[in-house]
């Protein structure tokens, strides 16, 4: 997929489109992801159009400050009215299904189905299934990443996840070689204390199709919590996945059975 850029604000996100003459599916990666996290979600043979979040892949971070889960899907919302593709399919994994239910609320001219994957967030702030990314971007940012990653080690969050959710804690693991390290920090302090800016009440008024996924084995992204957002959503279906820390090939191809259904359904 050939990287597009979309300038916004002086910063550079860099976008991609699959092309092909399949609707397109704007589908978002989680913390820390890029395209290859998208690209590997979506099957071949769905037209996938995805940007990468500011301080992700190969888009610029701008000011610091400025990382948060509202500017994100606000970039999301200039790539959709920039292509004329409203209103889309539009999805995300973790971080990325925060961002799609956030514009669904916000900009329901924009969307006309969700597909949430592996959801990390409801409604509130800070939940508590993402203190281990604060754990660590707090670690990077007061210490050497290996020091950081020692003191990790070292704690029992790191025993917890090893035993229930290996998965979670590779992608944790490689949080402190990702560059630059700065970056990485704030990003991970600030999304993980963020929210997607919505209430239930705001949920429930939701009238798209919606297709929820979510797995066990999952810490991150507890099971629970894709239960929890497809009960409050009218209509939306709920789909358990194999988990991706136990068969990660039967974890994409349950994906791509579920998109591909998903997308003929709407």
């Amino acid at each position: 997929m050939k990287r597009q850029v979309l300038v916004r604000d002086g910063v550079s996100l860099s976008w991609y489109d699959s092309g092909g003459s399949a609707t397109p599916i704007l589908f978002q990666h989680g913390l820390c992801g890029d395209i290859n996290q998208t690209r590997e979600a979506i099957p071949a043979s769905l037209r996938l159009i995805t940007l990468e979040c500011r301080a992700h892949g190969a888009s610029e971070a701008g000011p610091l400050e400025n990382l948060s889960i509202a500017t994100f899907a606000a970039d999301i919302a200039a790539l959709i009215t920039e292509l004329d593709l409203g209103p889309v399919i539009l999805g995300g994994i973790s971080m990325g299904a925060a961002i799609a239910t956030r514009l669904a609320v916000h900009r329901p001219d924009l969307v006309r189905a969700l597909a949430l994957i592996r959801p990390a967030w409801i409604t509130a702030s800070a939940p508590l299934n993402m203190q281990p990314n604060a754990d660590v971007g707090a670690l990077l940012a007061q210490m050497p990443a290996d020091a950081a990653r020692a003191t990790f080690h070292a704690s029992p969050t790191y025993d917890h996840l090893a035993k229930t959710a290996p998965d979670n804690l590779a992608s944790l693991l490689s949080f402190f070689e990702r560059q630059p390290v700065a970056t990485t920090a704030a990003l991970l302090q600030a999304i993980a204390a963020d929210g997607p800016g919505i209430t239930e009440p705001d949920l429930a008024a939701l009238t798209v199709p919606t297709l929820v996924i979510g797995t066990s084995h999952d810490a991150i992204h507890p099971w629970p919590i894709a239960t929890r957002l497809a009960a409050l959503i009218p209509g939306a279906k709920l789909l358990e996945v194999t988990p991706k820390s136990v068969d990660k090939p039967g974890y994409l191809a349950d994906l791509h059975t579920a998109f591909a259904a998903f997308s003929e359904e709407i």
